[in-house]
């Protein structure tokens, strides 16, 4: 007897259809999966046999084999269980098999016969309604998620509910998406931050622009307060903005089952001992890193200089291109990557430099290898370089500056502007920008990032054409001498 189920492989971020057939024959009691799986899916076996037992179902004293259609796929993950299961009840005509095929099905199951969620329910979900097929049968964490595709989950808790639906003696509770991306956010809020006037501005033009941003200065000078205060200040995501985000977060399995939809900016802060892999993605899946978990979002590369070197600069093609290519001997996979870079580093390893009230002890030699650890082709890619001073005590006790949602309403408008029309670049402003080529000296991505950050301060400024006012300012931000540039 054989029975089919209809499932998704994760390749990168995608899915591919899956198709999980059970043959049953006479024989000694056996039972083999085949089709590449790897160890997780290999321990299926175990847990199936449980969790069906578990379920008060009968388990097959027959030879059974399970193969996962295409072969030259390799599946891995545990989100094979529950297909595979149903298969085998469906090809022991414990279910009905005609209608089982009417689902496709994703998720693990305990040895009890729970169901327990699985990464990249979301894009499974869209794979099978791309298929044809207008319910998913999953676990009932992951219900919300798919409903997020356009597609009816069918939320389960147990394999035994499972059996009970498809032999049409059990309807569960209906599914509605996630609601729409809220524009309030509780995450940190600018009015906690005192002084530093000339960053919190640089934070106000990088969330108009998405422009990448450097904060530099001694330490305790409030540079990682203020970067973790910029997802606060970014314009909301839209629908489709908050999907494509929620993908990558649901593949990786970092979604939070209380939140479903990904609706706010994402903000990612690795470690500076993370690897390469780890930061722009890879592994032998490959899997989406720290700059695809920061799509539409943050990533804070906190102490920028202790990072390794080939770390900073395997960011240097996503920052150009928004996406990462990755390839390996088992496959090749594009993942999105458009996010705004924020560093903080210290201008010198003892950290004094660019305060007057300390005295550096650094050697050249010392500062040669300091400034050497960032890539002027890296350095060149940050629109927005700040050197921030030690703040003074009538700046600390001040009273709280602009809250987050103040800055936001002046900074949703302004990126509009730029996104449908920039401003036109002045002749005196044109003539200004040429001057700056040949004195500074700009590169020629140099001088179109400075052209971008004069057009981000013409919009917030409500111009419709970009002033020497708004040049001089964007050339304010080029990175200081004390960074060895």
């Amino acid at each position: 007897m054989l029975a089919r189920a209809l499932t998704h492989a994760l390749v990168g971020i995608e899915a591919r259809a899956v198709e999980v057939e059970a043959h049953l024959q006479n024989g000694v009691p056996a039972f083999a999966i085949v089709g590449l799986p790897d160890k997780a899916c290999q321990e299926a076996k175990e847990r199936v046999r449980s969790g069906i037992t578990s379920a008060e179902l009968e388990w097959p004293l027959r030879r059974i084999t399970v193969n996962l259609a295409p072969a030259g796929l390799r599946k891995e993950g545990s989100g094979y269980d529950l297909p595979i299961a149903l298969a085998v009840l469906a090809a022991s005509r414990q279910v009905p098999p005609e209608r089982l095929a009417e689902h496709a099905a994703v998720g693990e199951l305990g040895l009890d016969g729970r169901l327990r969620p699985v990464p990249g329910v979301i894009v499974a979900a869209e794979a099978a309604r791309r298929a044809g097929l207008r319910r998913l049968l999953c676990p009932h964490e992951s219900a919300p998620e798919a409903a997020l595709a356009g597609i009816a989950p069918i939320p389960l808790r147990h394999l035994a509910e499972a059996g009970a639906y498809l032999r049409g003696r059990y309807e569960p509770e209906p599914v509605e998406p996630a609601s729409s991306p809220s524009r309030n956010g509780s995450g940190p809020d600018l009015a906690e931050v005192r002084g530093q006037e000339r960053a919190r501005r640089a934070l106000e033009i990088a969330a108009a622009g998405r422009h990448n941003v450097l904060l530099a200065g001694p330490p305790g000078t409030g540079k990682t307060m203020l970067a973790r205060r910029l997802p606060g200040i970014l314009p909301p995501l839209t629908l489709d903005e908050a999907l494509e985000v929620t993908r990558i977060h649901s593949v990786v399995g970092v979604l939070p089952p209380s939140r479903p939809l990904v609706d706010r900016p994402p903000f990612r802060a690795p470690h500076h001992t993370a690897s390469a892999a780890a930061v722009v993605g890879g592994g032998p899946g490959p899997r989406p890193g720290e700059v695809s978990l920061a799509h539409r979002g943050v990533l804070l590369l906190d102490e920028l200089p202790e990072f390794h070197r080939p770390v900073l600069e395997a960011l240097r093609q996503p920052l150009e291109d928004g996406c990462v290519a990755i390839a390996r001997v088992a496959g090749q996979a594009s993942f999105p990557a458009r996010f705004v870079l924020v560093g903080t580093m210290n201008m010198c390893p003892c950290g004094a430099r660019g305060d007057p009230s300390l005295e550096c002890r650094c050697s050249p030699q010392k500062l040669a290898a300091y400034s050497a650890k960032l890539s002027r082709a890296l350095l060149d890619r940050f629109d927005l370089v700040v050197a921030m001073p030690r703040s003074r005590a009538r700046e600390l006790d001040a009273p709280p500056g602009e809250a987050s949602g103040v800055v936001r309403a002046r900074v949703e408008p302004a990126a509009e502007a730029v996104r449908e029309a920039r401003p036109r670049l002045g002749r005196e402003a044109r003539e200004l920008l040429a001057r700056a080529v040949d004195a500074l000296p700009l590169s020629a991505r140099g001088r179109a990032r400075v052209l971008r950050a004069a057009a981000t301060v013409a919009a917030l400024a409500g111009a419709v054409t970009i002033e020497p006012a708004h040049v001089a300012e964007a050339l304010s931000y080029r990175p200081p001498p004390e960074l060895g540039t």
